[in-house]
């Protein structure tokens, strides 16, 4: 692979983890303007049509993926990831929320250990230990403000886990084309999205400028772009890199919600969120030499 290609796909992560990144704060004022269920349907479905789009213009097959593999990831991954972390963020604070969904790595983990036969292996205990510690500090039991918020973004984050299980079981018995499987997943995820916005609906959405820039941020960018990215980022790199736009993204989300929304987190939560990223980097760290060591090996 030539230096040029892996630049480029440096900066297409780059790019993805400042916009998903950035999105947290985006999702939290759309919040003002509209229920959490009525954005979450809209940016599901406006955002599954983006990627059909998407695959017409890249001439790919609109064949659907295997229809029960899709639902059951489509579940998870949209109706239960989407709509969770967008109900946490409801009452939640961005900052807060963005870390809390993503310790869907640790999550992952200890599923696939379970469910995929996958044992946890040295370091990885070191970061689950210190997932868990600052889970710990973050939701702080012994307090109950916030806590279903921060209950409802820790559920978000096994949901998009436990879709990553399917996805792997999936694709163990399938030929499966990852942005295929995203669109049709996404569509049929907010299907249940639009039957519990129209159930919970009272009024609205108040179609501001500033909703509409939120929405047509979540469909565009956090949607049809960041996927595009995610895959010419896959292309281009190892796929233990990808994990440089995971461990950004709370960060980014942190930052942004602390200086745009003034969310400045307790002296407990932040060292939490400290714990929680730090374990991330391990995982991250670990992917990237995995993937130096696969790369390194000669072929059979």
């Amino acid at each position: 692979m030539d230096r040029r290609a892996r630049d480029f796909g440096v900066l297409a992560l780059v790019l993805l983890a400042l916009i998903w990144g950035y999105n947290w704060v985006v999702m939290k004022i759309g919040l003002e303007y509209a229920g959490p269920f009525t954005f979450s349907a809209l940016r599901t479905l406006l955002g599954a049509l983006s990627l059909f789009l998407l695959l017409l213009i890249l001439r790919r097959s609109l064949r659907p993926p295997p229809l029960g593999w899709t639902v059951a990831v489509g579940v998870l991954q949209t109706t239960g990831f989407v709509g969770l972390l967008m109900w946490a963020l409801e009452s939640g604070g961005a900052g807060k929320t963005s870390v809390l969904t993503y310790t869907m790595p640790f999550w992952l983990l200890l599923l696939a250990w379970v469910f995929l036969g996958e044992r946890l292996r040295g370091i990885q205990w070191v970061a689950v230990a210190l997932a868990l510690t600052g889970l710990v500090l973050v939701l702080e039991p012994w307090s109950l403000q916030g806590t279903f918020s921060s209950a409802l973004a820790v559920a978000g984050g096994f949901c998009w886990a436990a879709s990553a299980v399917v996805v792997k079981h999936m694709q163990a018995r399938h030929e499966v084309d990852i942005l295929s499987l995203t669109t049709w997943q996404m569509l049929v995820g907010s299907l249940p999205l639009v039957f519990i916005a129209a159930l919970t609906w009272q009024g609205g959405p108040e179609w501001t400028w500033q909703f509409l820039l939120a929405l047509l941020y979540n469909v565009t960018l956090g949607n049809a772009l960041a996927w595009f990215l995610w895959l010419f980022a896959l292309r281009r790199l190892q796929a233990g890199a990808a994990g440089i736009a995971t461990l950004a993204t709370p960060v980014i989300g942190v930052a942004a919600a602390w200086i745009q929304l003034g969310e400045r987190p307790s002296g407990g939560e932040a060292a939490g969120m400290a714990l929680i990223i730090a374990a991330l980097t391990i995982v991250t760290a670990r992917g990237l030499l995995a993937g130096r060591r696969s790369a390194a090996q000669p072929a059979d």
